[in-house]
């Protein structure tokens, strides 16, 4: 489990590329602090086990699906990555909760400067965009946003300096692909409300339900 709060900026060191998965090594520093091999980064959003370690790189191996349904199969060798740790349970819940495991990609189509702040518009699958609703939050490469505006097919985040400053979503350019991960609690209450129980099971949790008890 993560927070979507970034805590380095990595860059790819290697990419060795199998038929339909790859290994990435990529250079760090302070994600490497109290980690060792089988725990998890997060690497632009996506949750990746470390296989192998240094004080200044650490490599993890990505599979077809992840693959299919992030960026990472596009990063080159340079390439900047928001990087961070699995959260603590005793530490700050800063961000929201994020798991690692991305929904989909969406495309930047604009970035425009407002005072201090950068707008980012996003167009993404309405069966993604769905989950998300205005002032709540949504995981993009890894960071923890607060949607601005969303409609069937965008969504728009404002980023303020901090996070221009420690993360890499600035530096990217229109048509620049993005992972998205939207809230994991609006997938379970689709999930519960779209349920048909068999004949032997209690009454679903859905609209008829929360009416009945006065929800």
């Amino acid at each position: 489990m993560f927070t979507g709060i970034i805590e380095e900026i990595g860059r790819l060191k290697s990419i060795q590329k199998g038929s339909k998965s790859a290994r990435l090594t990529i250079n760090a520093r302070k994600v490497l602090e109290d980690t060792k091999v089988g725990d998890s980064i997060a690497t632009n959003g996506v949750c990746l086990t470390i296989t192998e370690k240094s004080n200044t790189y650490f490599s993890v191996d990505v599979m077809h699906e992840t693959l299919l349904r992030s960026n990472l199969g596009a990063l080159s060798v340079g390439d900047a990555l928001n990087l961070e740790r699995a959260m603590l349970a005793n530490h700050r819940f800063d961000g929201h909760m994020v798991s690692g495991h991305i929904d989909g990609t969406g495309t930047i189509t604009s970035m425009k400067a407002d005072d201090i702040a950068i707008w980012i518009d996003i167009k993404a699958d309405e069966s993604l965009l769905k989950y998300v609703i205005e002032k709540g939050s949504i995981a993009i490469d890894g960071i923890s946003l607060t949607v601005a505006n969303i409609t069937a097919s965008h969504v728009k985040v404002s980023i303020i300096p901090h996070t221009k400053d420690q993360t890499i979503l600035t530096k990217k350019k229109k048509n620049d692909q993005v992972n998205i991960e939207v809230d994991m609690i609006a997938k379970y209450v689709e999930k519960l409300m779209h349920h048909q129980p068999s004949s032997n099971q209690k009454q679903p949790i859905d609209k008829a339900f929360l009416q009945k008890y006065g929800y």
